[in-house]
């Protein structure tokens, strides 16, 4: 892939480690960054060298806080001259959602892991609201500043009630900057799926990214479709749309492959959780 000012990428067999870069400003999203994460999601889209991917960050001060108010007026002519309202009228709107989540932004149905190493707020939920799997460091923290500065908060409660019971979201979203989930928290309502020490971060988020990337492609992201569809779709849609995904998720050789390990009497080696 080319090369990001912000972000570093790495692929480390099938796995893809995207990292936020701009530690300096808590790794916040200029409209470079935006771009950057656009093109990541689009790029792994088509890289069939890859099937799973980590999302992390550069530091342990924060995963991401949001747009860098700063930088939010900067722009070229090739993307949004700012992070917000754009044109004429307010009908005419730009928002980091149309260019951060990589389900909705990049048609992405790679599994993605995301590792959160710090604080999480504001924006950050773009990206957390589309991850499939979190984990968090114990030091991590949840919240969401907009009401305290005199801003709604729209697009994060949306996305996160895909991940977040209703009163949880409507508690983080009013009590703005006076108050911070912790991971432990976010762990006993289902946001986040493991809490490790920070030091223990990167390995967890790598055996499980590297045990989903091992199985079979084609599977995998059919998995994540149908799950992700459900979210969607009406009940009995999405089990109508089931019936399509079952061919289109299961590969005949995959699946006698498959069939050979299970008769073979070789069990893959399993930890608890």
């Amino acid at each position: 892939m080319p090369g990001y000012e912000t972000l570093r990428y790495e692929e480390r067999g099938c796995v893809a480690w995207v990292t936020l870069d701009r530690p300096e400003v808590l790794n916040s999203f200029d409209t470079v960054m935006m771009r950057e994460i656009h093109r990541c999601w689009s790029g792994l889209r088509a890289n069939d060298d890859v099937n799973a991917v980590v999302l992390t960050a550069a530091g342990d001060r924060a995963f991401c806080t949001g747009v860098d108010r700063a930088a939010a007026a900067i722009g070229d002519d090739e993307g949004p001259r700012d992070i917000g309202q754009q044109g004429a009228t307010p009908l005419h709107f730009d928002d980091p959602g149309d260019w951060l989540p990589p389900k909705t932004a990049g048609r992405l149905w790679k599994p993605v892991i995301a590792a959160v190493n710090g604080m999480a707020c504001g924006g950050a939920f773009y990206l957390l609201a589309e991850a499939d799997i979190i984990i968090a460091a114990e030091h991590a923290t949840f919240f969401d500043p907009h009401t305290s500065y005199g801003m709604a908060a729209v697009f994060e409660p949306m996305m996160m009630l895909q991940r977040m019971p209703l009163g949880e979201v409507l508690r983080i979203s009013l009590m703005g900057a006076h108050e911070r989930m912790t991971a432990r928290r976010a762990r006993e309502i289902g946001l986040v799926q493991e809490v490790v020490p920070g030091a223990d971060l990167a390995a967890t988020a790598a055996v499980v990214a590297e045990a989903i990337a091992s199985q079979p492609a084609r599977a995998v992201q059919a998995t994540v479709r149908a799950v992700w569809y459900a979210q969607d779709l009406g009940y009995r849609q999405a089990l109508d749309v089931g019936k399509t995904l079952v061919r289109l998720g299961t590969d005949d050789d995959d699946l006698a492959e498959g069939q050979a390990l299970f008769a073979s009497g070789r069990r893959i080696p399993w930890q608890a959780r």
